[in-house]
């Protein structure tokens, strides 16, 4: 099948920048290998996803208005949280989760008034599986404080993407008003960086530096599915490579190796939609800005997470795929 095809190219050996020092990353392995791990997840409004300090993955399912626990060895799957607010369009309620300090958090968006929700669009800590409370309304502080770059838009509240620890608080991506956001535990929320029409999507960070993928303006070109860096104080991002048809995640694998989640070739239904089905694929950044394709044929990823040199992928039609293989130890570090 597709879904199973793999990189047969070998990638040569070579120095990539990442913050404070450099890495010197292998080939990719030459046979990794893929497996459906779990299924059944409602991740049709879009999912995000985490490692929890338990070590198993957690994924949100924003149809539901739910978090599940996945095993990473069984599949086994099992509710964390519920009754959170549930998607009111085709995208959206909790869209991402992360835990900080041991306490799992939910970020939840397009669920306010301004799309015919009731709800709040923010950052919801969960206090146990039925329960919940908002430490952040993003949705209010997006209306209060609309984007200074013009480009258009037509959801005042945003669309919060991807959710990640980071200085005690949290960031976040915005993948339609077109920024970062820190937001503290107290709710205090101030703007980190903000582009023009880029899409931000997934976040990772390494020390001080962030990285962040962006989808591109619809049509979602190859050459605007990229992955950009920045500091917390830096006014502008760097390119740190390009080519990701709809990139909607990025991750770190051994050895500070640099993954990208590409979705595949956009459907052209409407902006906000997906993929293309069994279009996306897993890609690992190369030295020059290019990206090596790892597994391709994915159906529609959303999410990405490494444990060891083991990729899941979280899928819009609810499955966890488990690619074993993927990371390659570095040849050295230099710092």
């Amino acid at each position: 099948m597709n879904r199973k095809s793999l990189a047969i190219a070998v990638t040569l050996c070579c120095a990539i920048v990442l913050g404070s020092g450099q890495v010197y990353a292998g080939p990719p392995p030459a046979h990794p290998t893929l497996a459906l791990l779990a299924s059944g997840l409602d991740g049709t409004t879009g999912a995000g996803s985490t490692i929890g300090p338990d070590g198993a993955l957690y994924v949100t399912e924003g149809a539901a208005g739910r978090i599940s626990r996945v095993d990473p060895r069984t599949g086994a799957v099992t509710t964390f949280a519920s009754d959170l607010p549930q998607a009111v369009v085709f995208i959206g309620g909790p869209i991402d989760v992360a835990f900080l300090g041991g306490t799992a958090y939910a970020l939840v968006t397009l669920v306010g008034p301004d799309v015919g929700g009731t709800d709040v669009v923010g950052i919801y800590r969960i206090d146990s599986p039925t329960t919940w409370t908002v430490i952040a309304d993003l949705g209010q502080w997006s209306i209060d404080h609309p984007p200074t770059i013009e480009f258009e838009y037509f959801v005042p509240s945003g669309v919060q993407y991807a959710l990640e620890p980071f200085r005690g608080g949290f960031l976040v991506t915005d993948g339609h008003l077109n920024r970062v956001l820190w937001v503290g535990l107290d709710g205090t929320i101030s703007q980190v960086i903000d582009f023009g029409d880029v899409v931000p999507t997934g976040l990772e960070v390494w020390g001080n530096t962030i990285y962040i993928s962006e989808a591109g303006p619809v049509p979602h070109e190859p050459e605007n599915g990229k992955i950009v860096t920045f500091g917390f104080q830096s006014p502008s991002a760097t390119e740190v490579a390009s080519g990701a048809r709809l990139a909607v995640d990025v991750e770190f694998g051994l050895g500070r190796t640099l993954y990208a989640l590409s979705q595949g070739d956009w459907n052209g239904v409407t902006e906000g939609s997906s993929a293309f089905p069994n279009t996306g694929a897993l890609l690992q950044l190369n030295g020059d800005g290019t990206f090596t394709v790892i597994t391709d044929g994915l159906d529609r990823p959303t999410s990405l997470e490494f444990i060891g040199n083991t990729a899941y992928v979280v899928t819009l039609g609810g499955e966890v795929w488990k690619i074993d293989h993927v990371s390659a130890p570095p040849y050295g570090v230099k710092h």
